[in-house]
């Protein structure tokens, strides 16, 4: 959400090897959820690290 209490349409999501899901990101447009996820694939983790549209699950 942002302050204005619209839905922010894009989400980043990091998912561990055990299958559990974590919300580290919204963001407005499908390209910068996609810059954040790529960030934090280079980071060096061994996370996964998707994006996904609101309301939508891969």
């Amino acid at each position: 959400m942002t302050d204005s209490g619209d839905a922010v349409p894009w989400l980043v999501i990091r998912e561990d090897g055990n299958g559990n899901r974590y919300r580290v990101g919204s963001y407005a447009t499908r390209a910068e959820a996609e810059r954040a996820a790529a960030q934090l694939d280079n980071a060096g983790s061994e996370q996964l690290y998707v994006v996904e549209q609101v309301g939508r699950h891969s």
